[in-house]
């Protein structure tokens, strides 16, 4: 759910700021969203997200089209809870017809059951697709209403999500409904969509135990938090502090009990890193691996404040230490797998990524932008 130019980092930075990749009067971060493209989050993850930066809710990517549920829907949702966090979920829609709104609702519906969304929670539809760009203002608003309809049906609340440009143009969005994507080159005190539940202002937040960038907003309603409000700004400490000691006292222990996930990728190191018998700083070290070593690994891991990947070797495993807590990762990847494709005249973000079996919106972040840049020919776009 990106749909807006990056930040830039401006300013005197603090040290929170430098986590968050943002400058120090940035918005509130209430609300984070989380999908299969960030991987598997721990409880001890969303609990460092509460107590150090001040979020309130967490919304759960659930399912996408017809077909595709979130392989980490029940696993976020469940370690979101335990945290002490509100949960909320959200359908990537592809319909471009009432009847197919209809039938991804009863998807969605039926996936957020089974992975454990409790009934009163927000499943907002996530309207960015290429399918609803193909569509009228009047199709798109008459299949958000069924969508959101039928959602109802399911005991969830309803939403829109939405870019910018797209609210009020290619959909409509009222005032005091809404969850509005614009990412402003420099974050201020101002609120741009102080009218609508929810506005998301960055998709590279950075938390200090968790890998990559997050997808943040700053509420301006209690729709999302179901009256858990939050008035904290991340880099006020002492306020942080203040504001979850309730929340402290009533959350749930951080499980301890981390689970593998599938990550097969080649990397490159970039610095020395011990290869170890097990994923804990206690293992034995089988040996270092100099900067410059290429790693394949099968499998990864968050835990004991350290993401850990596991390397397949003739006599068994081996495991590497991706990032301390205070997330400096110790490899990249290596250019080495990269491919290119140069833009010719009558392309679009929708066709190329046709011809690679992707996601328009996903090709586009690859390469740093938005389905809404033009591109021309002549241009290199990442394409794997």
């Amino acid at each position: 759910m990106k749909l807006k130019n990056k930040l830039v980092l401006t300013g005197a930075a603090t040290m929170a700021a430098l986590f968050l990749g943002l400058n120090a009067n940035a918005a509130r971060m209430d609300m984070v969203d989380v999908s299969n493209n960030n991987g598997y989050m721990s409880t001890a993850e969303y609990t460092s997200m509460r107590n150090e930066f001040g979020v309130k809710t967490v919304t759960v990517k659930i399912s996408e089209g017809g077909t595709y549920k979130d392989p980490y829907a029940a696993s976020n949702i469940a370690n979101v809870q335990a945290a002490g966090l509100y949960i909320n979920g959200y359908h990537f829609a592809r319909y471009a017809t009432k009847a197919q709104a209809i039938a991804e609702a009863d998807f969605a519906g039926q996936t957020a059951k089974a992975a454990g969304l409790p009934v009163g929670a927000v499943l907002a539809t996530d309207v960015e697709s290429q399918e609803a760009n193909n569509q009228s203002k009047a199709t798109n608003d008459a299949n958000n209403q069924a969508f959101m309809k039928e959602i109802a049906k399911f005991g969830y609340r309803t939403d829109i999500y939405t870019s910018g440009s797209w609210a009020n143009n290619k959909m409509t969005v009222k005032g005091k409904t809404g969850w509005i994507a614009s990412y402003p080159y420099v974050v201020s005190g101002k609120n741009w969509y102080s009218t609508n539940h929810a506005w998301q202002w960055s998709s590279t937040a950075k938390f200090r135990i968790s890998y990559g960038g997050f997808d943040v907003s700053q509420l301006n309603s209690n729709y999302y938090t179901a009256d858990q409000k939050s008035t904290v700004k991340p880099t006020d400490k002492d306020a942080v502090n203040d504001n979850n000691q309730e929340a402290n006292k009533n959350a749930s222990k951080p499980s301890t009990t981390a689970k593998w996930v599938k990550e097969t990728k080649t990397y490159t190191l970039k610095t020395a890193v011990k290869l170890r018998t097990g994923a804990s700083t206690l293992a034995n070290v089988i040996t270092t691996l100099p900067a410059g070593t290429t790693v394949k690994t099968d499998q990864a891991i968050i835990q004991g404040g350290y993401r850990w990947v596991r390397q397949p070797r003739s006599n068994g495993y081996g495991y590497l230490a991706t990032g301390p807590a205070s997330n400096t990762l110790e490899y990249v990847e290596t250019s080495a797998s990269h491919a290119y494709y140069e833009v010719v005249s009558g392309d679009s973000w929708w066709s190329i990524a046709q011809q690679y079996n992707t996601d328009m919106n996903k090709l586009a972040k690859m390469n740093g932008k938005t389905i809404e840049t033009e591109i021309y020919p002549g241009d290199k776009l990442l394409v794997k």
